[in-house]
C-alpha cells in the first residue's frame, strides 16, 4: 500500500508540476474523513521529501508546495512512466494559485469518477486532433463581446473541464473580480450552456468557483441578470435563454428547441439546457491544522455534496468515493 501511496503522489507531482499535500490527500485518500485523510498525506509526503523525489518550497503567500527532483522523475521512469524534474519551475513561482486550484479540481473529478483535463492538457488534446493542416484551434468556444462601439469575437478555454454522462462541464477558477470585458465574457458563457463545442462534445454545466465572498457575489450578479421566467422566451423576437435560480447559487438554463412532427410540421418548445453552478472554493481546507492552531472547519469535503461542484438536487448527490489505491 505505501509503494502505491507514494506512486500515486508522485505521479500527480509529474502531471501538474506543483502540488500541495491537500492535494495528495484528495489523490490518494478521498474515501477517508478528511483529518485522516490529511494526516496520511503528510506522513506520505514526508516520506518522500525524505526518499530526495520530492522538494518542498514556500511560495509567497507562505504556502509549502512541492516539486519533482530528478531522482523522482528517474524513480518514474523506472517505471515506465514518462517524467521530467519540475523542482526549477516551482523553484520560480511565486503565486502558483491558481495552477494549483485548477489541478485540484481535475483531481476532484477524477476521483469522482469523471474523466476530466487541466486547460494545458485540454490545449495539448487540441492540437493533437487538429494535426499539421489549418490554423489551430485557439479555444472551445468563440462568444460576441462588445468591447466600445465594436462587438469582438472572444475565443473562451476553461480552467479545467471535465466529461461526463450528458455532456461536459467546465470549470473556471476566479481568483480576482472580472472587468467588464471579462463579466461580459462570463455571461455570454453561461448563455451558450446546451451549444456544441469546438471538439464536438455538448456542453452541459459551467461551473465557477470564486476565491472570495465578493468575487463570489460579483459573478451571482451576472448570473442573476439573466434570470427570467423561462416562459417569456416565447416572446421573445429571436432566440435566447433563461435562468431559473433552483438553490442558492444552482442556476438551470432554459432555452427553445425546434421539434419537428411526423406530419412534417415544425414547432418551438422549451427545454432545459444544463446548468450554471457558482460557489466557493473551499478555501477552509487547505488551511486546516491538525495541531491545536487550527481553526477551519472540514467542511466541503468529499462526503459534502460539493466538490467538484455542488450537484443540482435534480440530479442528486455526488456518491462517496472508493478508494484509487485498490
Amino acid at each position: 500500500m505505501k509503494d502505491r501511496i507514494q506512486l500515486r503522489a508522485l505521479e500527480a507531482v509529474n502531471r501538474f508540476g506543483v502540488i500541495r499535500t491537500f492535494d495528495v490527500a484528495a489523490c490518494c485518500f478521498p474515501e477517508r474523513p478528511f483529518k485522516a485523510a490529511l494526516t496520511a498525506a503528510q506522513r506520505a509526503m514526508r516520506g518522500l521529501v525524505k526518499a530526495g523525489v520530492l522538494k518542498r518550497f514556500r511560495t509567497d503567500r507562505q504556502q509549502h508546495v512541492y516539486g519533482l527532483t530528478r531522482a523522482g522523475a528517474k524513480f518514474l521512469e523506472d517505471r515506465g512512466i514518462p517524467a521530467r524534474a519540475t523542482v526549477h519551475r516551482v523553484a520560480d513561482m511565486t503565486n502558483p494559485e491558481h495552477l494549483l486550484w485548477s489541478s485540484f479540481i481535475v483531481t476532484c473529478c477524477e476521483v469522482r469518477g469523471l474523466r476530466a483535463q487541466t486547460e494545458s492538457e485540454l490545449l495539448q488534446d487540441l492540437a493533437r486532433r487538429h494535426g499539421s493542416g489549418g490554423a489551430p484551434m485557439r479555444g472551445l468556444l468563440q462568444v460576441p463581446v462588445k468591447k466600445g462601439a465594436k462587438t469582438l469575437a472572444r475565443a473562451l478555454r476553461p480552467d479545467a473541464f471535465a466529461f461526463e454522462d450528458d455532456g461536459v462541464t467546465w470549470f473556471e477558477i476566479d481568483r480576482s473580480r472580472r472587468g467588464d470585458e471579462r463579466a461580459k465574457s462570463l455571461e455570454a458563457l453561461f448563455a451558450r450552456v446546451g451549444d456544441k463545442l469546438n471538439n464536438g462534445q455538448w456542453l452541459k454545466r459551467v461551473v465557477v468557483l470564486t476565491k472570495s465572498e465578493r468575487i463570489l457575489s460579483s459573478d451571482l450578479a451576472i448570473a442573476e441578470a439573466l434570470v427570467k421566467d423561462p416562459r417569456e422566451l416565447r416572446f421573445a423576437s429571436s432566440g435566447g435563454v433563461a435562468l431559473r435560480r433552483v438553490q442558492d447559487g444552482v442556476y438551470e438554463v432554459w432555452g427553445e428547441r425546434r421539434i419537428t412532427h411526423g406530419d412534417g410540421r415544425t414547432s418551438m418548445a422549451l427545454a432545459l439546457r444544463g446548468h450554471v453552478v457558482i460557489q466557493m472554493l473551499p478555501l477552509n481546507l487547505p488551511k486546516f491544522r491538525l495541531d491545536e492552531r487550527n481553526v477551519a472547519s472540514t467542511a466541503g469535503w468529499f462526503c459534502d455534496n460539493y466538490l467538484p461542484y455542488v450537484r443540482p438536487a435534480s440530479l442528486g448527490p455526488w456518491p462517496m468515493p472508493t478508494s484509487p489505491l485498490l
